[in-house]
């Protein structure tokens, strides 16, 4: 869905090679979308587009054709994967895409094709930032953007370790945060939001353009600060910072989907027509989604 001149419309793609060693062809039954696909349509996050292309570089379906050396994986079998860089240089917004089985985990029966590709790159993610922060049961951690996909499931998986979080969002997601787990809910339009919070944070997980400046004086001395946003601030008062990039995790993936069939990670899909891709893409990069995960489904 992605041209040439860098246009999100739809197209008649060629089909993609059959799969070499250790990857597996997909029939895509339901495709994530995200911020990042702005990324991929502007050229600035390098996974190895080849327009015309497909963007997308989440989802979940069947398996269509193993190659040699994909082990694991058998023809019919669900799953579901965070994909980059695309080996066959076209994404999930499409019928058919070519992935890495090592990349994939398989699907659970219980976990539905829309919910499934809502999950992999905000929850891995969440699930990478949270391992790296490597915060403890009653440590103090603050989340910006908690209202967004990626910040729901980082609420969620925080508060499940006996973390205690404060997140900052719309007053709109108040209620839901706190239902997720979050001790704290702050309105994040109110300019004076961080002066409304009680400080000395063991970490932040900054999820805005912005905050990670407005963060870190809420941060102890020696404490961490993980961005997501490509702004983390130089580091003071012993506090370590950095920004962080989301990797494909088979395993991660296992057990997030795990917890997700098991609803005690609760996702928010929107699902859309993959004739609306143009659309979803224009609503993803504009922020008109209102914290819900738009997921494109083929029926």
């Amino acid at each position: 869905m992605s041209g040439a001149e860098k246009e999100v419309a739809l197209l008649e793609l060629p089909e993609p090679s059959s799969p070499g060693r250790g990857q597996i062809l997909v029939a895509v039954e339901a495709a994530g979308v995200g911020p990042w696909d702005e990324l991929l349509n502007g050229g600035s996050w390098d996974v190895g587009l080849r327009p015309p292309a497909a963007l997308g570089v989440e989802g979940a379906g069947k398996v269509l054709a193993v190659g040699a050396g994909a082990t694991g994986f058998a023809v019919g079998d669900r799953v579901l994967t965070h994909e980059a860089p695309l080996p066959g240089g076209s994404g999930f917004w499409a019928e058919r895409v070519l992935i890495n089985a090592d990349h994939a985990a398989a699907c659970p029966p219980e976990l539905d094709a829309v919910h499934a590709a809502a999950l992999p790159v905000n929850g891995l993610t969440a699930w990478q930032a949270l391992e790296k922060l490597d915060l403890s049961r009653e440590q103090r951690l603050l989340i910006t953007n908690g209202g967004g996909a990626t910040g729901a499931l980082a609420v969620q998986l925080a508060a499940a370790k006996g973390i205690e979080v404060t997140a900052t969002a719309s007053a709109a997601a108040t209620e839901r945060l706190l239902g997720l787990g979050a001790r704290e809910v702050v309105d994040y339009h109110d300019p004076n939001w961080s002066a409304k919070v009680r400080g000395g944070f063991d970490a932040a997980l900054t999820m805005a353009k912005g905050t990670a400046d407005a963060a870190l004086p809420l941060v102890r001395d020696g404490g961490r600060l993980c961005s997501l946003t490509s702004d983390a601030p130089a580091e003071e008062r012993g506090i370590t910072t950095w920004d962080l990039y989301v990797e494909p995790n088979a395993a991660q993936l296992v057990q997030l989907a795990a917890q997700a069939a098991a609803g005690t990670l609760k996702l928010a899909p929107q699902p859309l027509p993959l004739s609306e891709g143009p659309t979803a893409f224009a609503r993803v990069v504009t922020g008109r989604t209102g914290g819900k995960k738009i997921v494109l489904t083929q029926a």
